[in-house]
């Protein structure tokens, strides 16, 4: 009796061993031959071997997540169905909302932070592809029409002739691009290094309530001297530039749903009321319902 049992769980033992060694081959099998994710290296390449017009792609970026400095041949047209996305250039710092997108000109070095998890749609148009494309990086407003007509166009292969249907919607995209409202969430930095870190320290910790007269003695002028620098380094006045800086440590933590009293005592205000102000006049919209305007 014994040896029967014996003998049955040795079978048994070697089919067990039969079964998992097959699954273990399928499952390399299948390791092996599912798809590889594109680097940013090859996918910049692909992009770069297309002559097509217009290219749309999509991307999901995790919270955190850092797309390094990098350039392409042809302009971009960035746009975040979700999430908020910060993107920083040479020459400023541009946020991008839902319900907004990027105009980046072609060959600008740039870097892409996530804040939030984020659902991007990009446009990549060749140079001269129509008529009055921006010449210069801006945050613009989206329509429901190209809002729409991105959604449509990340379907196509990348690099197909565009015809019937799918050439209709990319014509229609060039012809729209133009017509994009330019938005003021733009945040330029200045050239000059003294000045520019001033500016990169004060982005870290915003507060409402530095003063002119506090920056123009650290970089040794007056203050009529310093309001003439700064403009003619960045093109605003001190006083707009920190608002919009404050806008953007606002945005990402309005996105994750902090509160709005706590955002407006964080950056310095002293009440809701007066960041709301700030907040309403640099943006039309009130920070309570921002996001969720732009996402409708």
């Amino acid at each position: 009796m014994t040896g029967k049992i014996q003998a049955v769980v040795s079978a048994c033992f070697r089919g067990m061993v039969y079964h998992y060694r097959n699954w273990a081959k399928s499952l390399h099998f299948r390791i092996l031959n599912s798809p590889v994710p594109e680097s940013q290296e090859q996918s910049l390449e692909r992009l770069e071997r297309t002559t097509t017009p217009l290219v749309a792609k999509a991307s999901e970026l995790p919270d955190g997540f850092v797309v390094a400095p990098h350039a392409h041949s042809r302009a971009q047209l960035i746009h975040a169905l979700t999430g908020v996305i910060t993107v920083t250039t040479a020459f400023g710092r541009w946020m991008v909302p839902p319900g907004h997108a990027l105009w980046i000109p072609a060959h600008v070095v740039h870097s892409v932070v996530a804040n939030g998890d984020v659902s991007l749609r990009s446009l990549y148009v060749m140079p001269g592809a129509v008529e009055g494309l921006p010449a210069t990086s801006r945050v613009v407003g989206m329509t429901d029409l190209m809002r729409s007509l991105m959604i449509e166009a990340v379907k196509f292969p990348m690099g197909c002739e565009a015809e019937g249907r799918a050439g209709l919607i990319m014509a229609l995209i060039l012809e729209e691009i133009p017509h994009l409202p330019e938005l003021p969430l733009g945040l330029p930095f200045p050239a000059d290094p003294k000045l520019a870190g001033l500016c990169g320290r004060f982005v870290q910790n915003p507060s409402a309530g530095a003063l002119i007269d506090s920056w123009a003695d650290r970089m040794g002028m007056s203050r009529r001297t310093f309001t003439r620098f700064f403009r003619r380094e960045t093109g605003v006045s001190l006083s707009d530039w920190r608002q919009q800086a404050s806008i953007f440590a606002a945005l990402p933590r309005l996105a994750r749903g902090d509160l709005v009293t706590n955002v407006a005592l964080d950056l310095g205000y002293d009440s809701p009321a007066a960041f709301t102000v700030m907040f309403k006049r640099m943006t039309g919209v009130a920070p309570s319902s921002y996001l969720r305007n732009a996402e409708g």
